[in-house]
């Protein structure tokens, strides 16, 4: 999968590319070399990324303090840290 990459140190990085304002969060799939999420949050204020890293926390069952944003806070395109996870779980992000 193109959309992350596992670190050396247990985690990976995540290459999103995020719709806010959408009628429901979901992930929509791939669009290029990302990972698309709609997100319900508007793009307002910094709760977009709150939403999604919110979001990417429930999806993978783990605390929301794993995920940080590294890249993109006023972007659609995005790099999302995320501590401890694996390539099976990135996966079923799509599921």
């Amino acid at each position: 999968m193109s959309w992350f990459r596992l670190t050396a140190a247990g985690g990976a990085t995540l290459s999103l590319h995020v719709q806010p304002g959408a009628k429901k969060s979901e992930c929509a799939g791939l669009h290029g070399e990302a990972l698309k999420i709609r997100l319900a949050a508007p793009p307002v204020d910094g709760k977009a990324n709150e939403a999604l890293l919110r979001f990417l926390a429930q999806r993978l069952a783990i605390p929301r303090q794993q995920i940080s944003l590294k890249s993109g806070q006023t972007s659609r395109q995005k790099v999302v840290e995320i501590e401890s996870v694996t390539a099976e779980r990135l996966v079923a992000l799509l599921t």
